[in-house]
């Protein structure tokens, strides 16, 4: 039986007005914010983000611009409704400047900006992270633990692109249990004294791309510790800070691992390290299948580190079991180091490294022109192609042609 004109109408008006909205945005200013960077928009915040995850079709939460935007710790939950939400922050979101004023889930700092199972998610805009983390980093470890500024957690197929991240209390951008993640086009940016100031950090993650990134901090530019693995980084200028790390794993004796590591196109400035690899006596587990390539440093310490010996306190004792280290490779590696001793390969002697390959490097010892040298340690199957200064003793002619 066929429906009269008016009634389809009518059918097709009850279905529009029955659907959640779809791509819509929601603004936190309609939700009570004020933007003025001293009332505490947190309530607003998660007002919105209430309606956001229950809309149906790629919804975007709006932070807009030319607003400051005072939030405490807060956690956007999922699983949501949409397969794809963006959260566009356009204006600053900043923190309160006094810890003692941070109202604190449960009285713990772990994380200011949370999102936990929140698959699909982009985050973008042409804003700015601030965790305004001075009178933090004065007060030191006295109060426990700083809050991470961007934690996502046990979400997949993840964006994160061109914010800007300055000052944060501890590391700025974390991802731990994610699978599917690219980084791009961000910022961060933290004193050379700030202490633990990570700029990415990566935990029991998979899959991620990290690329046109230019970070500065007080610790290391990138982090990838325990179950990090098919990570590809490329085009990250880095500095100050500690480099690129692998680690550190085996703290505690606990089994540990990273595995199929690719850097491309890294250039660091006045940075304690360029890439390292830092494991600590006692643990297990291993880091392994990794290249690092068109590496450039200027005025780094240790253009080149692997250290099985990793310690950050003043005593630590010798240990028979070690993170096994294997199969890694330096491809193109030039510029300048601030120590004489611009590669340092330190392995363990009771799990020495195993497979490291070296191309193509030449650096010079600080500005003066002097060649460099290295040190090294407890290698098997170690070897060398084409123009390799520092000399390294421990590694071998390949002879390829």
């Amino acid at each position: 039986m066929a429906f009269p004109r008016s009634t389809c109408l009518l059918l097709l008006l009850a279905s529009f007005l029955l659907t959640p909205l779809e791509g819509h945005t929601f603004n936190v200013m309609d939700y009570g914010a004020i933007g003025n960077g001293r009332t505490d928009d947190s309530e607003a915040f998660m007002k919105a983000w209430s309606d956001v995850c229950k809309a149906s079709a790629s919804p975007t939460f709006l932070v807009p611009g030319d607003r400051r935007f005072l939030i405490n710790p807060v956690v956007f939950e999922g699983r949501c409704r949409s397969k794809k939400i963006k959260f566009k922050v356009d204006g600053t979101i900043t923190a309160p400047s006094e810890p003692s004023k941070w109202k604190c889930i449960n009285k713990q700092c772990h994380s200011w900006i949370s999102f936990k199972h929140v698959d699909g998610l982009v985050i973008s805009g042409s804003g700015t992270i601030d965790g305004n983390a001075e009178k933090w980093w004065k007060q030191g470890r006295v109060t426990g633990a700083r809050p991470n500024a961007l934690v996502v957690a046990r979400s997949n197929n993840v964006q994160l692109h061109d914010l800007s991240f300055k000052d944060n209390p501890h590391m700025h951008v974390v991802f731990h249990h994610c699978d599917g993640v690219k980084i791009s086009h961000i910022s961060i940016d933290a004193p050379e004294d700030s202490p633990n100031t990570d700029g990415i950090h990566l935990k029991e993650t998979a899959s991620v791309i990290i690329e046109h990134c230019t970070i500065g901090t007080g610790d290391d530019c990138i982090s990838l510790v325990d179950g990090s693995t098919h990570i590809d980084m490329r085009h990250i200028k880095c500095g100050p800070g500690h480099g690129i790390s692998i680690g550190s794993l085996g703290k505690f004796g606990l089994s540990e691992t990273v595995e199929y590591i690719h850097v491309k196109d890294a250039q660091f400035t006045g940075t304690t390290n360029g890439v390292r690899i830092k494991t600590w006596q006692g643990g297990r587990g291993h880091a392994r299948n990794m290249i690092f390539e068109k590496i450039r440093s200027s005025d780094s310490e240790y253009p080149i580190i692997i250290d099985q010996f990793y310690c950050d306190h003043t005593e630590c004792h010798d240990k028979p079991n070690a993170v096994e280290i294997r199969n890694i490779s330096y491809i193109d590696v030039k510029g300048t180091s601030k120590k004489e001793t611009a590669v340092k390969i330190a392995c363990s002697d009771t799990v020495p490294c195993r497979d490291i390959f070296i191309q193509n490097i030449n650096l010079i010892y600080d500005q003066s022109g002097k060649q460099a040298s290295a040190y090294c340690k407890n290698v098997i199957n170690g070897y060398y192609h084409g123009v390799v200064r520092p000399n390294i003793s421990c590694l071998q002619n390949d002879k390829l042609p």
